[in-house]
Parts: C-alpha cells; structure tokens; sequence
C-alpha cells in the first residue's frame, strides 16, 4: 500500500472510532483547534461562534482542481474497460472448469428455456432478507400469468432464533396463504389441490439437485443456527408436512436464476438475467458440454445439447488478488473495514451499499484537508455509512437552479452549509462515482456476451435491483459502458427492467422441473 493510501487509511480508521464519541455539544470557537476526549485521543476541530459572520468556503478555483482529480480517478477508459472485460471472462471459464474458484459459476440444475408450454397454479416462497413473500402464480401460457402475493414481516429477533423455528414460520406463512387462497373462483386454488412449490432462498448454498440445497453460510443479517450445512428443502419439507399442506417442494433457486428465467418466458430474446442493487450478480445458460466440472454427473449420455443456468455469483470477481478492478484508496478502506476483508471485490465498487460511501470518504478527506466545511460541525459526515446511495441520486436529479435538493440534503442530514459551487461539485461527484458503477456493470455484462458470442446477432439482458431500477440514468449508463466496450454493436446488446424473478421465476422453474420429472428427463439432478 502506498504511503499516501496507508495515511488514508489511518485517518478513516481513527475517525470511524472516535465519531460515535463526539460530545453532543461543543464550545463554539472560530476557526480550528484540538479536542482531548475521555479515551485520550486528541481529534482537530473547525468551530465559530454562532452568528460570526460568513462561513469559509473553498475557491472556484480549489474545487476545479479537486474536481480534475477525481475525474482522473473515477473515469474509465475503453482500453481499460475492455482489459476488465477479458479477465472477467477468464474467471468465468476457470469457474466452469473447477469447482471452488473465486468466481463460482454455479449450475443450478435449471435445464434449458420455458418453451411457453408451462401452464397451471404454482406456488413461491420467497425468503428475503426483510420480507417472507408467498405467491401464488397461475401460468396461462404465451408468457402470460397472473399473480397473487402476500408479504410477511421478518423480525430482527426471528432472523436470529433456532433455524427450525424460522422453517416452521415459512412453512405456517405458506398454510395461511394457500388457506386464503382457496375458493370455487378463477385465480384460485381448488380445496384439496395439489400444487407444486419453488423456493427462492438466495443465500450462499450447494446444492447435487434442484430441489436440494445446504446452506454455506447466512448472509443479509440472518445468524439463524442450525441450520448453516443443513439441507434447507428437507427442512422445509418437514415443516409443510406439519402443516398438512398439499404442497410439493419442487425446486430451489437463487433470485437471480429466477430473473433469467421469468424474463425470457415473458420475452425469449432475453440471454442474460443481472441484478443491480445492494448486491449484485448474474445468470445465463450455458451449454453442459462446455462445464468440465459438470462431466462426472453423467447428463451429456442423456442429451449432448443440454443447456443449464448457471448462477455466476460474480460480485467475488478480482477477490484476493486485486489485479483488474480500478480500485482507489476509497474502496480500499471500504474493503479492509468490511466484515469480508478482500472479498466481494466487484461488488464492492459497483452495488448500491457501498457508492455512498465512496463519496462520504472523500468528503471526509477534504473536510480533513480544510477544504471543505471550515468552521462547521461535521461529525455527522464522519459517521461510516451516513451518506446513503439514494443521495447520490438526489443529487444528480436535483431540478432546480440553486440545487436547492442538495441544500436540504447537507443542511438537514449532516446540519452544514453549502455554497453553489460545492453543490456543482458534490453533483460531479456523485455523477462520476454512479458512472463508474455503471461502467464496471457493463464489464460483466459484456464478459457473458463475448464468452457466449451474442454480440453479431444481439441479445436482451433483463435487469433487476434498485440501482438498476430507482437510480437515474443508471441504465443508460450501463448501454455507454457497452458501447465503449464494443462500438457501435454494443447496442446490439440491449438492457430491459426484469420481471419478478423470485416469485414468477420460482414459479415457472417449479413448473419446468415438474415437467422434467414426468418426461425422466435428468431424475438424479
């Protein structure tokens, strides 16, 4: 680490420790000195006294400069983001041919496209990380359905109790849906009926079968025990058998595997499923024949053409050994104060838990160099996640004249005034920051395009996430980054909003894989 970065690093660590220790109020002083704390740490501070005249503020001329600096920092060139693209390939080869790789390229045992034939009531429990959602899907066909949903609230404490207490909650969530649901009327199930379910649980699992899978670890808050290297769908069946429920446990999908596979029933040029959000990753089928790790279960003696979706987990790319990713001392000190230190590499730069971040750390280092906020209180800006992502986008869509939005952000989250020119400055900021984002989304996107060869004759990719979905100009972003990546036939590639991967895709994949069964197509996967 250079010694300019390590020096970051250092400041960022010491004001992530002392920031919840700040006494609520200060002696008001003009201009800077020191304060010791009760831990005895000594912390400089910029204070005035109330009313004493106008607050410094940094020159045009400063924030031109610093402005110049983050553009050299944040922007990406073709010739780099193709370099991206090309090793981001390699890693998806190398996670196809052995298992265990930084990017895992997981089959899931979804085999091959809904051909539209799919029809009748299916049911889908969706397991979130703030929300339990059961569905009931009718598929009618021709990339029709119609659906019926309810959400139920997970509580802290629940996400933390015995894991088999939080299977019998999902399975009683399941028995009062189906038990509302039951009527003589269209769109709903028959009394007595038996219907099949697919369950969308998109936490780190293996799984020998689809309607198999043994949680690795919890992630998104859950510390549920007992259940980490326990199969979660024999749990579960256990749980709806309690219930007297006439329900069959089909399938189980990531969230991501379900975008792919509901976007292409609705619309079947779709390739590629991806999520933007607090997290990120993506699916696409591949040929069985091209997965050497995949040899052994013997499927090419049934079919030499199979096809099989495969759930990438791509926001590990570039873990460890940090060769490809354009990483700033920003998202170095993201990383190493994560609770995975050198993990999640890409998804650490691109997804919407962190661009917030990103831009609080360097309002940090300039309110640390005197450059910004002289005078004001800034503690709250030195509170580690403050600056939500959704800021950024406020911030970028600020319609007025004076970026009055960006007034009312800084004067009532963080309590510091701003001048016109610092709030041009933090929209150029953030406008960088969410284009790199975009751009690096891109990269992956293109790695499956070049690997699979859609680019000649083009493909749709179907999109889903809130950074993909609620962020402004996101999505056009990403269709620049393929141009840059491809000329003008990147937009042969074209990127659509997904449709609901974990309750319709779960739904038509229960589906699939009933019809799987009957025909003996695969019976040991």
């Amino acid at each position: 680490m250079s010694e300019e970065r390590k020096s970051f690093a250092e400041t960022a660590l010491r004001r992530a420790s002392v920031a919840t220790d700040l006494p609520s109020t200060t002696a008001s002083r003009r201009g800077s000195g020191n304060l010791t704390l009760a831990s005895g740490q000594t912390i400089a501070v910029h204070t005035r006294i109330q009313g004493e005249g106008e607050l410094p503020h940094a020159t045009k001329k400063t924030i031109a400069e610093h402005l110049r600096k983050y553009e050299a920092l944040f922007n990406l060139t073709a010739p780099r983001l193709r370099m991206i693209v090309s090793a981001f390939e390699d890693a998806l080869h190398l996670g196809l041919e052995k298992p265990e790789q930084v990017v895992p390229m997981i089959p899931t045992f979804v085999f091959g496209w809904p051909n539209g034939s799919e029809q009748g009531d299916y049911l889908a429990l969706d397991l979130g990380g703030t929300n339990l959602r059961v569905c009931l899907v009718t598929l009618q066909g021709g990339g029709k359905f119609e659906l019926t949903s309810t959400k139920y609230r997970l509580t802290e404490e629940q996400k933390q109790e015995e894991g088999e207490k939080l299977i019998e909650f999902c399975a009683e969530c399941v028995a009062s849906f189906v038990n509302a649901n039951v009527g003589e009327a269209d769109g709903l199930l028959k009394k007595g009926q038996e219907v099949a379910l697919g369950f969308t649980f998109s936490y780190p699992c293996t799984q020998e079968r689809i309607d198999e899978a043994t949680l690795i670890r919890w992630t998104k808050g859950f510390g549920a025990p007992n259940i980490e290297g326990h199969d979660v769908a024999s749990m579960l069946r256990k749980a709806l058998a309690k219930q007297n429920l006439p329900v069959n446990l089909t399938a189980v999908i990531n969230d991501t595997t379900g975008t792919l596979i509901a976007s292409h029933y609705v619309n079947p040029k779709t390739r590629i499923g991806v999520i933007f959000g607090t997290g990120c990753n993506a699916a696409y089928m591949e040929k069985v024949k091209n997965i050497p790790k995949m040899k052994s279960l013997g499927l090419l003696e049934e079919d030499p053409e199979a096809e099989v979706a495969i759930n990438c987990e791509w926001g590990a790319f570039d873990s460890f050994v940090h060769q490809y990713l354009p990483r700033t001392k920003y998202d170095e000190h993201i990383d190493l104060t994560s609770n995975k230190p050198h993990e999640q590499s890409f998804e650490k730069l691109i997804s919407g838990r962190y661009l917030g971040e990103i831009m609080r750390l360097v309002l940090c280092e300039l309110i640390d160099e005197g450059v910004l906020f002289l005078g004001q209180n800034t503690y709250k800006l030195e509170i580690p996640y403050a600056f939500d992502t959704a800021f950024l986008s406020l911030m970028e869509t600020d319609p007025t004249d004076e970026l009055l939005t960006i007034i009312g952000l800084f004067t009532y989250f963080f309590g510091v005034e701003t001048t016109f020119e610092e709030r041009q400055f933090f929209r150029s900021l953030a406008k960088l920051i969410s284009r790199r984002s975009a751009y690096l989304s891109s990269c992956g996107i293109a790695a499956i395009v070049n690997k699979m060869g859609y680019l000649e004759e083009g493909c749709a990719v179907a999109a889903d996430g809130s950074l993909y979905g609620k962020y402004p100009g996101f999505s056009n972003r990403v269709h620049d980054g393929l141009t840059e990546i491809f000329g003008k036939k990147g937009q042969n590639i074209v990127t659509h909003l997904a449709e609901d991967g974990s309750g319709v895709g779960s739904a038509i994949i229960a589906a699939m894989t009933e019809q799987r069964r009957k025909a003996g197509k695969f019976n040991k996967v």
